[in-house]
């Protein structure tokens, strides 16, 4: 048995508890195997909402090294939150923005050229930046050049400490670390919780967004509240879950693994969430991927991708509007 063949085989016999209205949370991930693929029926896109749930539109969904004019291209991953506050942007996603959108908060996951252009954000007019401790003297000394050089107002700077939460515009961020390095060694790349409306009582909308990052890293899910080990932190299930598939499926032994993740890590870990109730989605919605490359998931349309993918996984594209329930319970 190759290296292949036995981490498939050890895939194939885990077992997991599916939660009520979500059946298909408990069945083994097995590349070889004619598993449930397709999340259906999804209820969360392009619907409605309430002022107290999240929406969440899809921006740009894809890794770097997408070749323009193509009939799968994707721009660079980035997302909109309530019309108001960016997590990444790119010029290649300023076409998605909604017209008369002018939102002045940007929050960055680290400074690859795919997600972190600062002049787009100048342009754009945004007012505070939001960067990671570890590099925010590099960002402003770039926002700073390039406001003087192209005379338009140079915005604030917040800077993001692991673990603690930002305020703004109804939500909260808070920094968690992600597994994904850059060229700048003391450079932090983060992930984001992402919480409205979540008190005591109430989770409110507790979103994870995780991009980019080679899994979960364990300081990341203590501080999400989603770790299994004991620690003064409490355990709180998240509601809403956004992760990168750089990778597609069959690619585990894919170069990129010490830095990016495959769809199957992905759906391992939603399962496994699940299970344990660490995930708690509202009925019909999916595990949303995004970052996703186009040397790996090849030719698929939309359609074809969704149904390839193991439930609970769907592909988000370029432009989806999402809504992203409050929960009541705590």
């Amino acid at each position: 048995m190759d290296r292949r063949e036995f981490m498939q085989a050890g895939i194939a016999t885990i077992a997991l508890t599916g939660m009520s209205g979500v059946e298909a949370y408990a069945k083994p991930v097995a590349a070889n195997t004619d598993e449930e693929k397709g999340f259906a029926p999804v209820t969360c896109e392009n619907a409605e909402a309430s002022d107290a749930d999240l929406r969440v539109r899809f921006l740009g969904t894809g890794a770097a090294g997408w070749k323009p004019g193509t009939t799968t291209e994707r721009r660079n991953s980035s997302v909109l939150l309530d019309g108001k506050v960016l997590i990444d942007l790119t010029v290649s996603v300023r076409d998605m923005l909604p017209e008369d959108c002018h939102p002045e908060h940007i929050f960055y996951t680290h400074s690859h050229g795919d997600h972190y252009q600062p002049l787009e954000a100048l342009k754009l007019g945004v007012k505070k930046v939001y960067v990671s401790d570890t590099w925010i003297d590099r960002a402003k000394s770039d926002f700073q050049r390039l406001a003087s050089e192209n005379k338009l107002p140079a915005p604030q700077f917040v800077t993001l400490k692991i673990g603690v939460p930002v305020a703004v515009e109804g939500l909260t961020f808070t920094p968690l670390p992600a597994n994904h390095t850059t060229n700048f060694y003391e450079e932090q790349a983060l992930i984001y919780l992402v919480e409205k409306g979540t008190t005591a009582e109430r989770l409110g909308v507790r979103m994870l967004y995780a991009t980019d990052t080679s899994g979960i890293m364990g300081k990341a899910a203590r501080l999400a509240g989603i770790d299994s080990h004991k620690s003064d932190i409490p355990d709180r299930p998240i509601t809403a879950f956004v992760m990168e598939a750089t990778m597609g499926l069959g690619h585990e032994e894919d170069f990129r693994l010490f830095n990016h993740s495959t769809p199957e890590v992905v759906c391992r870990i939603a399962r496994m969430l699940a299970r344990t109730k660490r995930y708690t989605p509202p009925a019909g919605q999916p595990v949303y991927l995004t970052h996703i490359s186009n040397p790996l998931h090849g030719s698929l349309q939309q359609d074809e991708l969704n149904k390839s993918l193991p439930v609970p996984l769907r592909a988000a594209s370029d432009g989806l509007e999402v809504v992203f329930r409050a929960v009541v319970g705590t």
